[in-house]
This record gives C-alpha cells, sequence and structure tokens, in this order.
C-alpha cells in the first residue's frame, strides 16, 4: 500500500471514533431490518405417513415461519400424529406473531393423521381460516399404484 492509502484509511478511522464518542453507540454497517406487517397469509400443511410440516407465507408464497415434528423434537412414528400437528402449528404460528398474521387459507398436501388436526390447531391458536382446499396430487391413471400398506 502506498502512504497516501494508508493516511486516508487513518483518517477514515478516526472519524468513526469521533462519531461513536458523540453518540455513545457503536456504529454498524447493517439497519435494523423492518418487519412487515401482513394480515392475510396462506397455511401449507404438508401430511405425510412419516412426518407433519406447517408453512406459514404471505399471498406471494414468501415464507413468514415453517415448523415440522422433527424440529419440534418428535421421534419415529411419533411425528406423523394428530398431537404433534397440533405442537407443530403452534410452534408455527408464535414464531408468525411479529408480522400480525390474521387470517389464512389453508392449503393441506398428503394423507397422513395430522392433516385435521393441523387445520383445527390453526383455528384455536389464534388464526381465523378463511378457506380449506385440498392439494393432494391425484394420478389420472398415471404409473402403477406401489403395494398396499400393511397395517
Amino acid at each position: 500500500m502506498t502512504e497516501e492509502n494508508i493516511q486516508k484509511i487513518e483518517e477514515v478511522a478516526a472519524e468513526t471514533e469521533k462519531e461513536t464518542a458523540e453518540d455513545g453507540k457503536k456504529l454498524t454497517g447493517k439497519k435494523k431490518k423492518q418487519i412487515r406487517q401482513i394480515s392475510h397469509g396462506r397455511a401449507y400443511v404438508q401430511a405425510t405417513y412419516n412426518n407433519t410440516i406447517v408453512t406459514l407465507t404471505d399471498l406471494n408464497g414468501n415464507v413468514l415461519s415453517w415448523s415440522s415434528a422433527g424440529q419440534n423434537n418428535f421421534k419415529g412414528p411419533k411425528k406423523a400424529t394428530p398431537y404433534a400437528a397440533s405442537v407443530i402449528v403452534k410452534d408455527a404460528v408464535d414464531k408468525s406473531k411479529p408480522y400480525g398474521l390474521k387470517n389464512v387459507n389453508v392449503f393441506v398436501k398428503g394423507v397422513g393423521s395430522g392433516r385435521e388436526a393441523a387445520v383445527r390447531a390453526l383455528n384455536t391458536y389464534g388464526l381465523n381460516v378463511v378457506s380449506i382446499k385440498d392439494i393432494t396430487p391425484i394420478p389420472h391413471n398415471g404409473c402403477r399404484h406401489r403395494r398396499p400398506r400393511r397395517v
């Protein structure tokens, strides 16, 4: 580095020291992120035989919060239970509180046992369920079905 560059760096450092001394606060380069208020959004519930995942988004599909059974310390077959689904929804709703979410359109995908419990829990934990739509993919005589489950 040349002497001019070193001198400029020292001047900038001296200016920032003066600014921090005047304000009494340290200056950081990042601004505080503004949390936008969203009153209407979407809730996606994916309920499979092995797990349940709940995602809360705005109307454009930008994720506000999400939660899953594994994230809430459910292991093995307990992940697909209705109780686990209600705990998952409570966690996701608590994470989305700063956004002010009130009304949701619910989109349910899958055939797991947690699907109805998740929708009921959304209503229980303070979100107004406007509509419920099942978006489970259904084959129209596509490929051969897998073998039926033996329970």
